[in-house]
């Protein structure tokens, strides 16, 4: 498999099932038998996950990435041997991080939930050629990872402008939309990825999805007062 088809939420599953560590193996850079150079991409995102593996309280040197060609067989020994010494030194995954396995899966749990908006917010990083380690740790910042979590954007449905016309809720990717036949449409938050689909889809004419970033969401609408009374045609 190519490395570029190595996602975000691929990492972030794998340490969520209790893998002390990752090891991703790709082309060497600049190498890559397709246009897309794809492995950029894959550094970039490992480079991003080690923020996020920070932001969560864990050893970024759980994760490592490492460009090699076929014929390199026995680099390709070494460097995994070097890694899994390097892993057990650090130990079973959020112990010598004073994580305890349960708060430790709510914590990556809660970073998987916004992988759609974690990569929307930097798909021009993500898209970015680096040429040189050197610029590694300058592509993304602790204090852009965290303004990213403390800015987060929410989307809600404005009751008094949705028509219930469920082009929203057909496109929701997360069914995160409840709603019906005139029937005011409502964001379940706990299953919304911020992702903004709604907000794109929603009829400019209606304009009733809202962008809510520093502040509340308004609390949803109860069901029973939810129904459009849409007036008779004269």
């Amino acid at each position: 498999m190519c490395s570029g088809r190595v996602d975000l939420g691929f990492i972030l599953r794998a340490f969520s099932n209790g893998m002390d560590g990752v090891f991703i193996g790709g082309c060497r850079l600049n190498e890559c038998n397709y246009v897309t150079h794809g492995n950029y991409h894959t550094l970039n995102t490992v480079l991003l996950v080690k923020r996020l593996m920070e932001h969560m309280g864990l050893s970024p040197e759980r994760l490592k990435i490492e460009f090699m060609s076929g014929a390199e067989a026995n680099l390709f020994v070494e460097t995994v041997n070097g890694f899994v010494k390097q892993v057990k030194k650090l130990g079973p995954l959020g112990e010598s991080e004073g994580i305890d396995r349960a708060e430790l899966k709510s914590r990556i749990a809660e970073v998987t939930k916004l992988v759609p908006y974690i990569k929307l917010v930097n798909q021009d990083k993500l898209a970015t050629r680096l040429k040189s380690p050197e610029e590694y740790n300058d592509l993304f910042t602790k204090d852009e990872i965290e303004k990213l979590f403390r800015e987060v954007v929410s989307y809600y449905i404005d009751p008094a402008k949705c028509q219930a016309c469920s082009i929203c809720l057909k496109k929701c990717p997360a069914e995160a939309i409840v709603g019906g036949k005139n029937q005011i449409h409502v964001i379940d938050q706990e299953k919304c990825i911020k992702c903004g689909t709604c907000f794109e889809a929603c009829p400019t004419r209606f304009g009733s999805v809202r962008k809510i970033s520093g502040e509340p969401v308004p609390p949803p609408l109860p069901v029973e007062a939810r129904t459009i009374v849409r007036k008779a045609k004269a």
